[in-house]
């Protein structure tokens, strides 16, 4: 059942990208770091091809506290298709609840195996450890981590840094001007309508070469003078986006 919650990490389990050993963790709700994730992947995952992960969600969302979900249910961020979900297995909204937060609803153990000195983890030493230590990190470490992650050569791992929820808007312009991530990166973090309000995102996306030159192009009209200038006579950037770019400063010299 797809309760409708976006995020870059619901999205690759929603296309079925995810491989079975994560997914299972997922199912267990040790995966996602956040209460409204961990249900929408619980909602996803009970229909799941694979019967044992199929099941092991079903016990998930049998075990949750029903007071607590109650509660979270209440609050005004929650989708209508999550609340009928939950009203069908019995479970009241508490009405005029508060946003519950970032807490998650199914406690979780911290990743075990991972460096004791967390902030001088090396990109050696993070690269080496197994793709669910990674996702793991890549949602609840430090920003240090997440700067190395963003650029891990596995989607999954680079999709759980963008669905952290200690990403900051520091964080993701950072990324927009990093010409060494996946095309991949920069194509989620353009489409997302929250990140692209921030102007600098904007821009350095336009700046980036990585970038795919249509959506590129598509923020072009939202750029000042001044940078449409610089990138018009930018040889870094793709043709297609410097000329787009050309023309817009002919036009706004009319």
């Amino acid at each position: 059942m797809d309760a409708g919650v976006r995020s870059p990490l619901i999205d690759f389990f929603r296309r079925g990208e995810v491989a079975s050993d994560v997914r299972l963790l997922a199912a267990r709700g040790a995966l996602a770091p956040r209460a409204q994730e961990q249900l929408a992947l619980l909602l996803l995952l009970v229909d799941d091809p694979d019967p044992v992960v199929a099941s092991t969600a079903s016990t998930t969302l049998d075990a949750l506290p029903a007071e607590s979900l109650a509660l979270f249910l209440g609050g005004r961020s929650v989708p209508q298709a999550m609340r009928d979900f939950f009203a069908a297995r019995g479970i009241t909204p508490v009405e005029g609840a508060p946003d519950e937060g970032d807490e998650p609803l199914v406690e979780t153990e911290e990743p075990s195996d991972t460096p004791a000195d967390a902030e001088a983890a090396d990109p050696k030493v993070l690269s080496s450890m197994p793709i669910i230590q990674r996702m793991k990190l890549a949602m609840r470490g430090t920003r240090e981590q997440r700067s190395q992650l963003i650029r891990d050569s596995n989607k999954l791992v680079a999709a759980a840094v963008l669905s952290s929820p200690k990403l900051t808007d520091a964080e993701v312009e950072a990324f927009a001007k990093m010409a060494n991530l996946s095309e991949d990166v920069l194509r989620t973090i353009a489409v997302n309508r929250a990140w692209v309000k921030n102007y600098n995102v904007v821009s350095a996306l336009t700046r980036n070469p990585k970038t795919p030159p249509a959506l590129a192009m598509g923020f072009l009209q939202r750029l000042n003078e001044r940078d449409l200038k610089k990138l018009a006579i930018d040889r870094n950037v793709s043709e297609p986006v410097r000329l787009a770019a050309r023309k817009f400063v002919v036009k706004g010299q009319r």
